[in-house]
């Protein structure tokens, strides 16, 4: 059949999502590659659009998406209002996900450097692929190291399987790992998948250290349940109450703000559980398991009295805190603990007496409270902890890693400073990236095999944490490979086969990888999905974006409360009060993050929803300490932990800052990383201090005391709120707004 150019544009969508294949069409590449409107033929243009269904999954967050697709070119990204995380919403790193795909510095093909270190030259990717599997033909078995970002749904079964079939370690990398979080969870649930959190039908929400409206989990799932939180749906506003030692963007939306010191959460939880038992005002069975049947004389060590002075908070707010919790007449209650308050030493020990209040007010596995997830179709690979990575940086460095491989793992970026990660990957004979972009440490490789983006390739998602049940998302390329990238997927799958190894995937590439996937559930004959032939049940699936299945969900038992410590563990940090002062809170980015979207303007120019300031790294300081270190508004200082590393920034005085803290953000100070991340702001992780939790082994990021010293310079900051700092007004100063009444 005949293809003409106007019938060629009509279907380009089809055609470029590769949903469906046209056989014995022969369309010009020219005719795909033409993304220039002025370059566009004026017989293609036809004004249609189409929208595809996909799914973007950001470290924990999973987001379903409808990709608006015009002249074959992605136009606009929106939330899927069937996909059950988000309901129709999304966030701002999905609508940036355009910018990933006509990036101008993406790498636009394989290249090597040919043993000339920073020299790139282009090669085809036959030998590209080569190269990675003679490398890993001659590497002896454990000498290769595979990395990649927290990956779920089928990239992680086909990662798995390549380091199987291989003999390859495998980690994940997550600047902020949630080792602390999932170990924690795993203990007090015995769940392996973590939980929902019910906000939607909560009435009183305890939230320590976790940022969940910003950059925390699955925040646009949150967001969503916290609207209808907020809005009451036919019962009373629900209160909110945030315990936190930095005013992040969940504090400021809090209806209380209460400053703890950092890493303390945990003992306040401790005295609020002493309080309700004492007094009798939670469950009695759940008491008796907390406290070993012993009642509140078990937790005598955690009376608010003692525990006032080391927590920063007076023994009455402590005691009102339990009682208001406890108060379940109008709804249930539901604390939540994550970010700071597990990056402490003591991480684990804060999130177990957090999360055991919800035993103590029904709140587990019941509506209002903690929803369990089905682990039967979850897969994925997650950060591993710091105490993991400083085995394999040592491995590195006695030169037992032979073959490095890297996809979205910024090493060089996002591992402390004093861990001198470039020192160790010096001594790795050959480094490949499958990253699409060149950051820090893909700058490093020899061997760069680009990946497509997140809107260029076939994939799943198994969302953790789910909505409550069993959840698979597809992902669907929406558009034709924007650069001569290949799907990393793809890569490893023909390595495998080019070495003859088993990886248990047994398919070609990553769509006939998917379809294999959505066997088992088209069998089962059950949820969001049922048609008669598989290939009814591929399209239709794939048009909704994903199957869910409402019924299969984990059992409603409600484990036994493991008994609480009866002797307090506190935080620990390096170097002398008298030397380092201040703790130092980093926080991840509202929208770049932890760094991993630097390299997208969209995001850069998002301004930070608590101060405004976009573009760059700022420190906060309270205006009294400012005052003390004789530094104004946008005053360059040098901020030095007991590391001995340093970083520079402007300040930003902020009166919701904390005396004893100072905040800095994270996700800049990229060395490379495409011209709109690179060489901007500093990187805080070269000034942390590398110590774990004392349990977990997760990265205690929260816990670096550092000192501020002032310079002569400045810089200016680019925030929306101009020249004018966010201070408090002397009242004669405020100006009133009087609006008439008839």
């Amino acid at each position: 059949m005949a293809l003409t150019r106007r019938n060629f544009l009509k279907w380009a969508g089809a055609t470029g999502i590769g949903a469906v294949v046209f056989n014995g069409c022969n369309v010009p590449d020219d005719e795909i590659l033409v993304q220039s409107p002025l370059e566009l033929p004026e017989d293609l243009v036809t004004g249609r659009d189409n929208f595809y269904a996909t799914v973007f999954q950001s470290s924990s967050g999973s987001e379903g998406l409808r990709v608006r697709v015009m002249e074959g070119r992605a136009k606009k990204v929106e939330g899927n209002p069937d996909y059950p995380l988000n309901t129709g919403k999304h966030g701002a790193r999905s609508e940036a996900l355009l910018q990933a795909v006509y990036h101008p510095d993406r790498i636009k093909g394989p290249v090597t450097t040919a043993g000339i270190p920073g020299r790139f030259s282009p090669i085809s990717w036959d030998q590209g692929i080569s190269q990675l599997t003679n490398s890993l033909r001659d590497a002896d078995p454990g000498s290769v190291l595979i990395a990649t970002g927290p990956v779920r749904g089928l990239m992680a079964d086909v990662v798995k399987g390549f380091a199987k079939a291989t003999g390859a370690q495998l980690l994940g990398f997550d600047p902020l790992d949630k080792t602390v979080l999932r170990s924690t969870m795993k203990r007090l649930f015995g769940q392996e998948p973590l939980p929902d959190f019910d906000l939607a039908n909560t009435h009183y929400l305890l939230g320590f250290g976790a940022d969940f409206l910003s950059t925390w989990l699955d925040s646009t799932h949150f967001m969503r349940g916290y609207g209808e939180f907020r809005q009451g749906a036919g019962r009373d506003r629900g209160h909110f109450v945030q315990v936190d030692s930095h005013m992040s963007m969940t504090a400021a939306n809090a209806d209380e703000w209460v400053f703890v010191n950092p890493g303390m959460e945990g003992l306040l939880a401790m005295a609020m559980a002493y309080v309700i038992i004492d007094e009798g005002l939670g469950d009695d069975d759940a008491a008796g398991q907390l406290t070993g049947n012993q009642g509140a004389e078990a937790l005598n060590n955690f009376r608010p009295s003692q525990v006032a002075e080391a927590t920063g908070i007076t023994a009455e707010r402590i005691e009102a805190l339990a009682r208001a919790f406890a108060d379940t007449s109008r709804g249930p209650s539901l604390a939540i603990g994550g970010g700071s308050a597990a990056a402490h030493t003591n991480g684990s020990f804060n999130l177990q007496a957090i999360y055991s209040l919800n035993f103590l007010v029904g709140s587990v596995n019941r509506p209002g409270g903690l929803i369990f997830n089905s682990g039967t179709l979850l897969s994925q690979i997650a950060g591993a902890s710091i105490k993991e990575w400083k085995v394999a940086l040592e491995s590195m460095r006695r030169g037992d890693i032979k073959v490095l491989i890297v996809k979205d793992a910024d090493l060089l970026h996002g591992l402390p400073g004093s861990l001198d990660a470039a020192g160790a990957l010096a001594n790795v004979e050959i480094i490949v990236s499958l990253s699409s972009f060149l950051d820090d440490t893909s700058a490093k490789a020899s061997l760069l095999l680009p990946g497509h983006t997140a809107l260029e390739e076939w994939g799943s998602d198994t969302p953790d944490p789910g909505p409550g049940y069993a959840t698979v998302a597809l992902q669907q390329p929406v558009v034709v490979p924007f650069a001569n990238t290949r799907a990393t997927g793809d890569v490893l799958l023909q390595v495998v086969r080019q070495l003859e190894a088993n990886d248990g995937i047994n398919a070609d590439n990553m769509r006939d990888a998917l379809r294999r996937s959505m066997e088992p559930l088209k069998a089962t004959n059950r949820g969001s999905v049922r048609r008669p032939t598989f290939e009814e049940f591929w399209i239709r699936t794939l048009q909704r974006g994903g199957w869910w299945d409402t019924t299969d969900k984990p059992s409603s038992t409600i484990p036994i409360a493991p008994v609480l410590p009866r002797n307090a563990v506190m935080p620990k940090f390096n170097g002398k009060v008298s030397s380092y002062p201040y703790y130092l809170v980093p926080f991840e980015h509202n929208s770049i993050g932890a760094g991993q979207a630097a390299h997208l303007p969209w995001l850069q120019a998002l301004p930070d929803p608590v101060t405004t300031v976009t573009w760059g790294t700022w420190v906060e300081l309270n205006p009294e300490t400012a005052k003390k270190l004789d530094v104004q508004m946008e005053s360059v200082v040098i901020v030095e932990s007991s590391t001995g590393k340093t970083i520079e920034a402007p300040v930003y005085v902020n009166p919701a800052a904390p005396p004893n803290v100072i905040a800095i953000p994270l996700g800049q100070g990229h060395q490379h990383f495409g011209s709109y991340a690179s060489g901007r702001g500093t990187n805080p992780f070269e000034i942390l201090d590398p110590v774990e939790d004392e349990e977990a082994g997760g990265l205690a990021w929260a816990a670096t005391m550092v000192r501020v010293v002032k310079t002569t310079r400045k810089q200016r900051i680019a925030a929306y709120e101009g020249i004018v700092p966010a201070i408090q007004l002397p009242d004669d100063k405020i100006i009133q707004v009087v609006t008439k009444t008839r």
